[in-house]
């Protein structure tokens, strides 16, 4: 049974950066390809009126993604606007009387976490709270007891049902892709499995720094920033068995399943490094530990995954940027063709980012007499060019009061078990130039013939990348 549609969507932090970017684009295209038309109340402490409101939004909608007139036209007139500060009674006040009638009110916090518990308890005491739903933004904590704290303040006024944990990664189409990939191809399944696969890659590359964002990634590091949030979910897709049933927490069941599974890092599973230069960044201490690079070794205690290492790896001032998986399967029991090259073992290449592939990487023969070949790839899906933005997708579904994208309680906890060991200094972290791919120490973790493998060099597509 379908849940209703909230009847109102609230966005704290109006006039805030996430806003500018992400949301208002989301929202005209939420009006204009879905046809939303319940009030839409902006909340911030800006000294702002509506009409400056309306103001920054077409701005936003103009810079990313691109100004529709029409549909810009009917969400304007969606468009309320209540200033004042969030520790103040009378903000809540207000907003209560600005939601009027409206049923299962969304609430989106798109503000610091160090407000939550402010905004909540104002929403609580202004009757806001009612049957409403509420979205909070990652990070989800700093470390496993400071996730426990946030899940602790949410749950004294939200029921877990009418919690939405947003991570924008969950709603890009390449990652639903990985799902669908899996799922709907019954050959891979029966290969699915230690018995084929030797090890799995995860690489999140970024070829720019910090950018300006010092003083938030001293707060972060490369572990807390992608890897605890988007790169085990990914992995918790390459790794998780077929859900069972179409109900809402299906996926979100083995998600949690395969992330409880997956055994602790100890210091001996990580590396880390940071570039050369970090330190000059304004907001970072001078003899900052932070690591802008890290790579870990992880297993999935479970019957189809025992042994196979998962290798993931994220950082900054890397090469190119590029999201890449590469499952490696083994090679034949016998070779039956003695070659002095064999080449590489076959291998499924999901590339995420920038572009959108889906590729098998296999041998084929050489034209000639001898039995010789060479390393090929086969593309399997090109991405279309009219998806859906993660926020656009995301919010769509909070407010259809669909859960399936969004991270519940047990798995962000199952997060951060993985990593609570290893954060802080736990381990020693290493200088990289920039333009490289991070410090020559992650090498020697990875056991695979090949290495690493980085996305700019992982097959050929007739004869180019």
């Amino acid at each position: 049974m379908d849940a209703p549609h909230s009847g109102a969507l609230v966005f704290f932090g109006a006039t805030g950066d996430l806003a500018y970017k992400q949301i208002f684009p989301a929202l005209q295209a939420l009006v204009k390809r879905h046809n939303l038309t319940i009030p839409i109340i902006g909340v911030a402490k800006a000294g702002w009126n509506l009409d400056q409101l309306k103001a920054r939004a077409r701005d936003s909608v103009t810079t990313h993604g691109g100004l529709d007139e029409t549909a810009f036209t009917k969400l304007s007139a969606l468009l309320q606007y209540v200033d004042g500060d969030y520790r103040d009674q009378e903000t809540f006040a207000q907003l209560r009387r600005a939601l009027g009638n409206a049923q299962r009110p969304l609430h989106y916090l798109a503000i610091p976490p160090s407000m939550f518990a402010a905004v909540v308890e104002g929403l609580a005491k202004s009757g806001s709270a009612t049957n409403a739903r509420v979205v909070v933004e990652k990070p989800f904590g700093r470390d496993l007891a400071s996730a426990l704290e946030l899940h602790r303040i949410l749950h004294q006024f939200f029921p877990e049902e009418a919690i939405f944990r947003i991570d924008h990664f969950l709603g890009k189409e390449p990652v639903q892709n990985i799902l669908y990939t899996r799922f709907a191809n019954r050959f891979l399944e029966p290969i699915w499995n230690r018995t084929h696969i030797g090890s799995i890659q995860i690489t999140m590359a970024e070829n720019f720094g910090v950018q300006g964002r010092g003083r938030f990634y001293e707060e972060a590091g490369a572990i807390r920033d992608v890897i605890q949030n988007h790169l085990f979910q990914i992995l918790a897709c390459l790794a998780m068995d077929p859900p069972t049933g179409e109900e809402t927490d299906a996926i979100r069941d083995e998600k949690a399943r395969i992330l409880k599974a997956v055994r602790p890092l100890t210091p001996g599973d990580v590396v880390l490094g940071q570039f050369k230069g970090y330190r000059q960044e304004d907001g970072v201490a001078p003899d900052s530990r932070v690591e802008t690079y890290a790579a870990v070794r992880l297993f999935v205690d479970t019957w189809r995954w025992a042994d196979v290492p998962f290798y993931i790896r994220a950082g900054k001032c890397l090469p190119i940027t590029a999201t890449e998986v590469n499952v490696n399967f083994k090679r034949p029991p016998r070779e039956t063709f003695e070659e002095q090259n064999r080449g590489s073992p076959n291998r499924l290449r999901l590339c995420l980012s920038p572009e959108v592939v889906i590729a098998l990487g296999m041998r084929v023969k050489l034209p000639g007499e001898r039995m010789e070949g060479e390393d090929v790839e086969l593309i399997a899906m090109h991405q279309r060019a009219d998806e859906m933005t993660p926020y656009e997708r995301l919010l769509g579904d909070a407010l259809r009061g669909d859960q399936s994208l969004f991270a519940r309680e047990d798995s962000i906890e199952a997060q951060w078990k993985i990593v609570d060991q290893v954060l802080g200094d736990a381990t020693p972290v290493h200088e990289y130039d920039q333009n490289t791919w991070g410090p020559a120490e992650a090498g020697p973790m990875i056991e695979d013939p090949g290495g690493w493998l980085d996305p700019e060099s992982v097959g050929v597509v007739a004869g180019q990348r």
